[in-house]
């Protein structure tokens, strides 16, 4: 199956897509979140990570389960999805879709409190 580029329209309506398949009552738990595309991660994001070149996603902030009652006015948590790594890791389509969904619901589980390593150990990831 040949892979064509997918444009940032096709690109963010996978994203859009992934993040509502997220089952409801995870859905009605998600507050003070923002989703950003992005082409490529910064050197920063790759250093901070130790991904490189393969990071596919990130999230930035305080998972529900750390978080206290005097959050207060704080700044979004944020995830981020990186259109580049993603589209270069698949060889179709097809591939980029599933991609897509799990890297979003992967950064959401952290924003859930769920680590990488308990994603290993539980075969999710």
């Amino acid at each position: 199956m040949e892979k064509r580029s997918l444009t940032a329209h096709e690109f963010e309506a996978l994203v859009r897509d992934a993040v509502k398949s997220l089952p409801r009552e995870f859905k009605r738990k998600l507050e003070n979140i923002n989703i950003v595309i992005l082409e490529e991660p910064s050197a920063r994001q790759k250093k901070e990570t130790g991904a490189g070149e393969d990071l596919l996603g990130l999230y930035e902030g305080v998972p529900l389960g750390e978080r206290t009652h005097l959050g207060g006015s704080v700044l979004p948590d944020k995830i981020t999805v990186f259109r580049g790594p993603l589209t270069r890791a698949c060889r179709s389509r097809r591939e980029i879709r599933k991609a897509v969904r799990d890297t979003v619901l992967h950064e959401f589980a952290h924003y859930f409190g769920i680590s990488d390593e308990h994603m290993i150990q539980d075969g999710t990831y």
